[in-house]
């Protein structure tokens, strides 16, 4: 039986654009949904349904019709700020109260037309891949048993079992492309200063931006259409930072066009190779292999290329060490509260120096010069987005040095996509044999690292991979 969660983002636009459904109508329907859901999947830590239900009931009042993501409802990650609603941000160590203005990523969604539900679920302040918190477990929709990786998590959870139509999340290590890749959704990280409400100059290092999680490759790009175009809010970046822009037309053009042939990079080596013990799973290798069959039969030439061998691990544990330091300046935090993995963080990030800090900061631009000039004369670098299957439960433990070892081992490609600056993507393009006891399998994917504002290229590219392997049409129990 047809219901409206099986429409792509992009259809359901469609479909209240036409007037075949309304805002409020939607929004029941993916509130009813969670209702019903969610407590055996924990992607929502906060459900916002009344303040939904009103905004869907006015939104022709508050936004034109015109707005790119008009009546869609949509979540914001639990480390951004919603004026009214509290910001927990995965931790019990800070107190219960409504933020007092939206964060700039939030003002821009509301912009674009889209209809919050509430706060998706992250582990405490986005600086761990799993998704158990002292709220609860996010659970991966495809095996309950295991978890969606994160920090992303509740957002990809949402979205891979049919809560939300779409998400945005932030990246700051693997944030969008870890949890994508183990629920089975795209998962796009943009180019460092591409989204003008995340741009990614916060923070050390400039890691963190955001991104889009979605069922298909078009809805990808329709949601960073939105999110980098000019919506008349106030308070935009006041320095001149823009993306080198690749490309001609919107990105949602690029991503149904799907044309091009390209050449693509396999890469061998990760760049934590040297201080990881890093263990790729025949099932990450096979969904590589499969990407590799279908560029192949596209047309696209594929080169191998190395790993430059430049120090990596220790500046960048410095940069996230300094990024928890920072911790400690919230206000009301009781830092005695903090979970084992995020009190090691800011413990190692209170003892550095400022001399160390800018160390590894030189260090990562040195890496970032290399790894860049080795990518150079490729379109899209090719590597898996996840060296292990999704993790069971408990897995990371409770020793942080343990836990900050396993993150690293589990997704050895991602966080060098955000030292960098370079735009990337994950396409579920992959499948285990084993997973779920009524024989479903888990879902792997790959990842492409394109050129710096290449973000067309990635997506053109994910659509023609999700053509032949029609990955939108996979969903979990109780789709």
């Amino acid at each position: 039986m047809f219901e409206l969660h099986h429409l792509s983002a992009q259809e359901l636009w469609d479909w209240i654009r036409r007037g075949d459904a309304t805002a409020r109508e939607v929004a029941d329907h993916y509130l009813e949904r969670i209702d019903r859901l969610d407590d055996a999947l924990g992607a929502f830590v906060t459900v916002t349904a009344e303040a939904a239900r009103d905004r869907a009931d006015h939104l022709g009042d508050l936004v034109p019709t015109s707005r790119p993501l008009w009546g869609l409802p949509s979540a914001d990650k639990d480390l951004t700020d919603r004026r009214g609603v509290p910001t927990r941000s995965g931790s019990t160590a800070l107190p219960v109260t409504p933020a007092r203005a939206d964060h700039p990523l939030v003002a821009a969604l509301d912009a674009a037309g889209a209809v919050s539900l509430g706060k998706t679920a992250t582990p405490e302040y986005g600086m761990s891949s799993s998704s158990e918190t002292r709220f609860g477990v996010t659970r991966n929709p495809y095996d309950t048993t295991r978890a969606p990786g994160g920090s992303s998590s509740g957002a990809a959870v949402a979205v891979a079992a049919g809560l939300l139509p779409a998400a945005v999340g932030s990246d700051g290590g693997g944030s969008v492309r870890i949890p994508a890749a183990a629920t089975g959704l795209v998962g796009l990280k943009p180019s460092r200063g591409r989204v003008p409400a995340m741009p990614g100059r916060t923070g050390i290092g400039g890691l963190a931006v955001a991104g889009p999680l979605t069922r298909s490759v078009a809805d990808a790009g329709m949601l960073l259409d939105a999110l980098v175009a000019p919506t008349g809010l106030p308070g935009r970046p006041p320095y001149a930072l823009v993306t080198p822009d690749v490309g001609d037309g919107p990105f949602t053009a690029a991503a149904v066009r799907g044309e091009g042939r390209f050449v693509i990079g396999l890469l061998e080596g990760s760049p934590w190779d040297e201080t990881v013990d890093v263990v790729v799973d025949p099932a990450a290798r096979a969904a590589v292999d499969t990407a590799l069959r279908v560029l192949g039969e596209v047309g696209h030439g594929v080169e191998d290329v190395r790993m430059p061998r430049v120090p990596y691990a220790e500046p960048f544990q410095v940069a996230w060490e300094s990024s928890g330091a920072g911790i400690v300046r919230v206000p009301g935090i009781d830092l005695g509260e903090l979970t084992p993995l995020v009190a090691w963080l800011v413990e190692r990030g209170r003892a550095l120096t400022a001399t160390q800090v800018l160390d590894a900061m030189a260090g990562l631009d040195a890496f970032s010069v290399e790894l860049i000039s080795a990518f150079d004369r490729f379109d899209a670098v090719l590597t898996p987005t996840l060296a292990l299957t999704p993790r069971p439960l408990g897995w990371y433990g409770d020793d942080p040095e343990e836990d900050f070892r396993r993150q690293c081992a589990y997704s050895p490609w991602t966080s060098m996509a955000n030292v960098t600056g370079l735009p990337a993507i994950t396409l579920p393009v992959g499948v285990t044999e084993e997973g779920h006891p009524d024989g479903a399998g888990l879902p792997m994917g790959v990842q492409l690292i394109g050129r710096p504002g290449g973000e067309r290229v990635l997506l053109a590219i994910g659509a023609q991979l999700e053509r032949r392997l029609r990955w939108q049409r996979r969903h979990p129990a109780g789709w």
